[in-house]
């Protein structure tokens, strides 16, 4: 689902390299995978993590796909069982409340892990 977002970001990522850079490093000899390890990668850093950081939002708080998918009790996601966080007499404020922080957590650390250049990718490949 988040396929085409993250191809739109990589590509703006990808064009702000210069193709003066790429004829540099091939004039010197680097080969195709040499100007992608020590160049592009590199170079796009904050758009990876930007992908990453939107790619795991998504799949971690996917609910229609999993719902959709899901057939057993076992094998359902953090999403559908918040869903379902529901006692016979109704729902359980407290109890959904402290589940909902604690499913918040793994987000926030993948966050947390990947600001700065996430900051990077938005501003634009070399902090323009």
């Amino acid at each position: 689902f988040c396929l085409p977002v993250c191809t739109l970001v990589l590509t703006g990522a990808m064009r702000d390299i210069g193709p003066e850079l790429y004829e540099a490093m091939t004039m010197d000899g680097a080969s195709p995978a040499r100007v992608f390890r020590q160049l592009v990668l590199p170079l796009s850093r904050g758009g990876l993590s930007s992908i990453v950081v939107f790619a795991a939002l998504q799949a971690w708080n996917g609910f229609l796909f999993p719902l959709i998918l899901t057939q057993s009790d076992s094998n359902k996601v953090l999403t559908l069982g918040l869903y379902e966080f529901q006692t016979e007499h109704g729902v359980d404020v407290p109890g959904l409340l402290s589940a909902v922080v604690l499913s918040v957590l793994p987000v926030l650390a993948v966050y947390l892990f990947a600001r700065r250049a996430l900051v990077q990718g938005l501003m634009g490949v070399g902090g323009k």
